[in-house]
């Protein structure tokens, strides 16, 4: 399953990290993804959104 939010597109970061020693290393930074059950054109179906998406209402819950 992809680290991808279903509205924005928003997907993983990469850039090096580095330490006291200048040792470098490549990482990744994920971003937030939560499950929710929302509404999709008129049909309740759980999505992988961000949590930018969420508190921006993009997102329509379901009861």
């Amino acid at each position: 399953m992809a680290m991808r939010c279903v509205l924005c597109g928003k997907g993983p970061s990469f850039g090096n990290v580095i330490s006291h020693a200048n040792n470098t290393r490549r990482r990744r930074w994920n971003p937030n993804l939560q499950r929710v059950r929302a509404v999709v054109e008129g049909v309740r179906k759980q999505i992988r959104v961000c949590t930018s998406c969420i508190r921006s209402g993009r997102v329509i819950k379901a009861a």
